[in-house]
């Protein structure tokens, strides 16, 4: 089952671009999902449990580099396969 996942990070840090951007680029790297950027957040698409997993992953390495960060997530599916 596919879903998608709107998230948006605070890293209450006074490096806040560069943590946003690093875990962007965890992201990306997993190239099994579908990762879109906009102004306010950002949209991972694909099977339910690499995402969960993939998120998980990377919210962890974030905590675990910064003092403080909150995450706000919408999570929305299952989405219709690709070409359905």
């Amino acid at each position: 089952m596919d879903i998608g996942v709107e998230i948006s990070l605070y890293p209450l840090a006074q490096d806040y671009r560069q943590r946003i951007g690093a875990f962007l680029e965890r992201l990306r790297a997993d190239g099994r999902l579908k990762v879109v950027t906009t102004s306010l957040s950002t949209q991972v698409f694909g099977p339910y449990e690499e995402v969960l997993g993939a998120l998980g992953r990377e919210m962890r390495t974030t905590f675990g580099e910064v003092d403080r960060a909150v995450f706000v997530m919408k999570v929305f599916g299952p989405l219709a396969p690709a070409g359905a």
